[in-house]
């Protein structure tokens, strides 16, 4: 069993955009989560050792309370931070590569049990995806902004 989802995808986009979507955030809100998801942020301390917390806003009414602790940043290239809770405990690796003016994001899940990551792989790679194609939107709205 493996213990490691990973999505990948190229964004047309420089990466210094995208790395404004990832750390500020505004941005960040907009995006994060499964299609019709929102957030509510109550703490964004973008700092090794600094803390993530929000509340998920799942289409249903469902709440989720998440916290992360940023563990690595590498401005522009890689950001790493353990989601601590709720439920699931994994290490986030995102990684950023600017090739001829588009980027490369590379989004993987660690988790600390293969017996837990097998079990909710079903729906975290979809939603991974989802997730994804919001940060894409998100990303056409900066660049229109930014003209």
């Amino acid at each position: 069993m493996n213990n490691t989802i990973v999505s990948k995808r190229t964004v047309n986009f420089q990466r210094a955009l995208v790395w404004r979507a990832w750390t500020e955030p505004d941005f960040l809100a907009q995006w994060w989560g499964p299609k019709d998801f929102t957030n509510t942020f109550h703490e964004f301390n973008f700092v090794v050792g600094g803390d993530w917390r929000f509340t998920m806003h799942a289409p249903d009414g469902g709440n989720f309370e998440n916290l992360n602790r940023f563990e690595e940043i590498h401005p522009f290239e890689r950001i790493v931070f353990k989601h601590i809770e709720p439920v699931h405990v994994f290490r986030v690796i995102a990684t950023f590569t600017e090739e001829a003016g588009q980027t490369a994001v590379v989004f993987q899940m660690i988790f600390d049990e293969a017996d837990e990551c097998e079990r909710v792989r079903k729906f975290i790679e979809p939603a991974n995806e989802q997730n994804l194609d919001r940060l894409e939107a998100v990303l056409h709205k900066l660049k229109a902004s930014s003209k």
